[in-house]
Parts: structure tokens; sequence; C-alpha cells
């Protein structure tokens, strides 16, 4: 099945969950047992759009936004380049893994012992025998052996390699005898035992691991043509964000600025640079337009407020909106315009959990696309708490995995889930997919993981 066909896969089975309608449950969901309860009531929902009806246009379902931006990724051009093996880790290959040599490339020696030929016992000389990284030795005759270190080149006419402890060397007769029986063929990798020449090692596509940069390397490549990680230029917008100290005379810390850098590189992205620009409509098209990065992330700005300068700035240059507000809770107001064939904006609301939202439904599988990674396959688990939903909209709520006595697996949702709050993402493992209607205890949901659940810091 191609990537394409898992993808088309993927959308189904999203919208399959999206149209799935259970009953609205009233009860809010509960923190695991460890969790301090909220000593406040829930911050109120700012970003609660009206009715569809109401709206001036239809937002892009939950998964026709992901969809989209994965499209975009994959119609942008692509630029594969040829790069050293020490700069190839994290990247996609461009194309195939193919053995430039036999691997082994000659018969070797998988231990140190002794080289023997025919049945023993053997006589043998004394001395170092054949190391590794030496010419070819010469050939052994029959009944004779010679001392071997591992990795080294197999003399003609050897049958066998006896390990050292397996064999006993009467230094006196010159005699080496077997300690168990000898087997034709025994601790010697032939040549080509693992490859021949030309034999396809890894297909297009795969991600260089470490793994992949050793096997490249034995099998004789000194470069990689790989599709580079995607680049990227945050732009921190809004007039009251303060970069250090407390929070005061109406301002506050601006969170998405440290925040974005190192998601986004957990997500396969260089970052270039985070900038912040306050709600300058000049600084932002100045900023736009002279960034080198293949996406550009803006914070805030995207609503329709009297300093809401994104939509304006994407009509004055005829951006192409690609997808302009999505119906899922928190996260509404998010974009994604294309400004150039091979450059992209992602629109992120200013709310802190808000803009987490933005960046799985809309970064996250653009930036995969870009690089050319495969997909995820989705993960499900049942939820341990009834979740409320949106009457309409899907909602991404902040889960951690807990384990019930039985040993049963359980996503458990956690408070301090509003846009603003950023206190329930930091302690979770994930994002639950919560379908229009909200979900019953025991409902297997979606389950978005977290770079940091996987150790995806790069």
């Amino acid at each position: 099945m191609s990537d394409t066909d898992h993808e088309i896969d993927g959308i189904e089975q999203a919208l399959a969950l999206v149209s799935r309608t259970p009953p609205a449950v009233p009860a809010p969901a509960a923190d695991p047992p460890d969790a301090p309860p909220p000593d406040t009531a829930p911050e109120a929902s700012t970003d609660q759009a009206p009715a569809p009806a109401a709206e001036a246009h239809p937002a892009t379902t939950w998964p026709e936004a992901r969809a989209a931006a994965a499209l975009a990724g994959r119609t942008a051009p692509a630029r594969p380049r040829r790069v050293p093996l020490e700069q190839a880790l994290g990247q996609i290959l461009a194309e195939p893994l193919d053995a430039l040599t036999d691997l082994p490339s000659f018969d070797t020696s998988a231990m140190d012992g002794w080289a023997v030929a025919g049945p023993g016992p053997w006589s043998f000389r004394e001395g170092p025998g054949i190391l590794a990284g030496r010419d070819a030795p010469d050939p052994l005759g029959d009944g004779e052996a010679v001392r071997i270190a591992t990795g080294a080149r197999i003399p003609v006419e050897a049958t066998a390699v006896v390990r050292r402890e397996h064999a006993h060397a009467d230094a006196a007769k010159q005699r080496l005898h077997a300690q168990r029986e000898v087997i034709t063929g025994q601790d010697i990798r032939p040549r080509g035992q693992e490859c021949r020449t030309g034999d396809r090692l890894l297909p297009a596509g795969s991600v260089v691991t470490p793994a992949v940069l050793g096997l490249a390397a034995a099998a004789g490549y000194d470069t990689l043509l790989t599709v580079p990680r995607p680049t990227v230029e945050v732009l921190v917008l809004g007039d009251e964000l303060l970069t250090s100290g407390l929070p005061r005379d109406g301002m506050v810390r601006d969170a998405l600025g440290p925040m974005l850098a190192p998601w986004l590189r957990a997500l396969g992205a260089d970052v270039l640079d985070t900038r912040c620009l306050g709600d300058d409509p000049a600084a932002l098209r100045k900023a736009v337009l002279g960034s080198e990065a293949d996406v550009v992330v803006t914070t805030g700005g995207t609503a329709a407020g009297p300093l809401d300068h994104v939509h304006p700035f994407l009509a004055s240059v005829d951006a192409e909106l690609l997808v302009d507000g999505v119906d899922v809770r928190p996260g509404h107001p998010m974009l994604l315009a294309r400004l150039a064939p091979d450059t992209h904006l992602v629109g992120l609301p200013g709310n802190p959990l808000a803009a987490v939202s933005g960046l799985l439904t809309l970064a996250e599988p653009l930036l995969r696309a870009l690089a050319h990674r495969p997909a995820p396959e989705p993960y499900r688990a049942p939820v341990r708490d009834d979740v409320p939903g949106h009457p309409a909209s899907t909602r991404l709520v902040p889960v951690t995995h807990r384990t019930d006595a039985s040993g049963a697996d359980h996503a458990v949702p956690l408070h301090y889930n509003g846009p603003a709050m950023l206190r329930g993402v930091a302690a979770a493992d994930g994002l639950a997919v919560i379908p229009p209607g909200g979900a019953c205890a025991g409902d297997e949901l979606e389950i978005l993981d977290l770079p940091w659940a996987e150790g995806c810091f790069t």
C-alpha cells in the first residue's frame, strides 16, 4: 500500500470518528488520583465560536484540515540534496539504499581462534597469525592451522574456524586439538552473507537512523541523497507580551516563543529563528516576505479583531488560503496559507493550548509531508472517564496514560484544558480526539502522542 493510500485510510477513519455523535456528557472529566483538584472554576473558553449558521463561512472539519495540510506538503516541490553521512541523521532517503559492495566483502572470521583446513588434529606455527586489516594470507594446506583474529580474512582452503576456547594447543608437538566437534564452515562469515553488490537494502522514504548510517557506511557510502528537514521561522505577534519577568500592567508573559521552537524541532523541522513582532502590520509583512524558511509560523492575529493583521496581509499578497478556520476546540481560528509553491504560512491562535492544537492539526502533517516522512499509524486507547464535547466540533483534550488494577491501559482526561492553559498539556502524554457530542467512559479514542512521550527532541 502506498503512503497516499495510508493517508486516505487515515482520513476515512478520522471522518468516521467525527461523524459519530454519542449523547452529550454533562459531567466534567476528572483528574487522575495524583493530580491536585482545581482550586478555581474552569477558565471560560475564549475561542468558542458561534453556531455554524452564524459563521461567515463554514470552517474546515478537523480531519479535512489535517488532510489539507498533508496534501500541501506532498505537493510542494521536492528538493533532495546529497549530504555527508554525518549530516543525514533524521532525514529521509530520497533514493533507495543499494549495496555498493558485498557484505562482508571477503570471507571473514567471526571469532578469535584458529583457521583450520581439513579434519584435526592440525599442525601449526607459533606467532600472531592472521590479523584484521591485513592483505590476503597464504593458503592453508590440508591438516594445517593458523591463529586468526575476529574480522580477519580467511585463508584459501580453510574449512572452519575453531574458537580459541574450544581448542588445545600442544606446544611441544606443535599440534592443535579440538575439544568439540568441528563443523565445516563454522564461525566463518562468507562473502556476501548479508548482501551482494546491488541488493536493495532500504527503500526510498526510509528515515535515516543511527543504524541506517552504520549500514550505509558498511555498504560503501560516503554521502546520501536525502530530503532535508523543512526550515521554519516563528513570528510571535502581540503588543501585550513580555519576554521576561512577571506579568504586570496588563501585560502577560510570552509562553509560545519559548515553547514553539523546540516543539517544531521535535516535529522534524529546523527552526531558523523566533522573533517577537508585536502587533505591527508593516513588521509582519516585512518579516514574512523576507523569510527564507519553508514554513512561517505566526502566533495570534488570526481572528477578525482590530489588531488581527494576518488575514489582511495574506489578502494583500494574494496568498492561497488552504485552511481558514477549523471545527476544533480549542484552536478554531487557525489557518494554513500557501505563499509560493514551496512556501507556506501556518497561523496559530494566540492562546497557548489553542496554539498547541494548531501545531498538531496543521503544522505536524505539513512538516511531515514536506520531509517525506510516512504518516504514523493511528493510535487509539479507551478513555477512563466521561468527556464533555462540543455540539458540532472536535475537541482535543490533554490526557495521560494510566494502568488499572487489571493491567488495562486507559487515557485519563486532565483538567486545565482551557484554550489559554498549558498546565494540563505539560503533564500530558498526548491529546485525545473527542468527537462532537463528547465521549463516554470506555470509548476508544484516537490519541495524538506528544513529542516528549517518544523522546523526540533533536
